[in-house]
């Protein structure tokens, strides 16, 4: 018999109507948040970056393809990776088919790594993306956002325990530790007018989840996302289950 709590029909009806009331509180604080979101200042790139794509060197502004805003999300594939990281292969399965939309609704979607574009191309190939990718490697374009660090930069981290799961994702993506953590993820978002680009937004972490759709629905399924620190990594790459 299941020790989670049971009740009647009328119970648990009373229980999600007082759950749904801080359900709409949310979706409302969420609304404020994305108003204060649109609100933030735009900030000038006036740095040149080169990126290198399947059809040759681009620089920011080409990115665009004909619109006026670039969502680019930062995946982590560095040039010692020889697949990228899981983690990032399974936003990308969310993200890749949203694609089409965000491009009817005026949004470039793209992914950036530092790794060599015909590695991402192969990659990209395997996993059936039609997103596209381009490589940073040859910029400072991750480092500048902080999604790059040195492996001096990460001594203390790199001295210190590692976490089983971070040595099992670098081993994943065939480099080790400090070949794996000197990559970051995050997403950065852009505006382009007047032939000028603009930075209008950055985060990472847990300011990702929203691309992680499998998340959003685990939260309401019975046992939710059921993880704990000492349980084996679940997650894989969709052609790795």
């Amino acid at each position: 018999m299941t020790e989670h709590k049971v009740g009647t029909r009328e119970e648990w009806q009373e229980a999600r109507d007082e759950l749904l009331k801080e359900e709409k509180e949310l979706t409302r604080r969420s609304d404020e948040l994305a108003r204060k979101r649109r609100e933030l200042p735009w900030v000038p790139v006036e740095k040149e970056y080169s990126f290198e794509t399947e059809d040759g060197t681009k620089s920011l502004a080409d990115l665009f393809d004909g619109r006026s805003q670039l969502l680019i999300y930062h995946f982590m594939f560095g040039p010692a990776y020889e697949a990228g990281c899981t983690v990032c292969s399974s936003i990308t399965d969310t993200i890749a088919p949203n694609a089409v939309h965000l491009a009817a609704r005026d949004v470039t979607m793209l992914l950036v790594s530092r790794a060599p574009v015909e590695k991402l191309q192969a990659y990209k190939k395997r996993m059936g993306w039609g997103l596209d990718w381009v490589s940073a490697g040859g910029s400072d374009f991750n480092r500048d956002l902080g999604f790059t660090a040195t492996e001096e930069e990460l001594r203390p981290f790199l001295e210190g325990e590692i976490p089983p799961t971070v040595k099992e994702m670098a081993e994943r993506s065939g480099t080790d530790v400090a070949g794996y953590v000197t990559e970051g993820p995050g997403l950065s978002a852009y505006a382009l007018s007047d032939g000028t680009v603009y930075r209008t937004y950055v985060t990472s972490a847990r300011g990702l989840e929203p691309a992680m759709g499998y998340y959003q629905l685990l939260d309401r399924a019975p046992r939710g996302r059921d993880e704990a620190d000492d349980m084996p990594f679940w997650l894989h790459r969709h052609d790795e289950y």
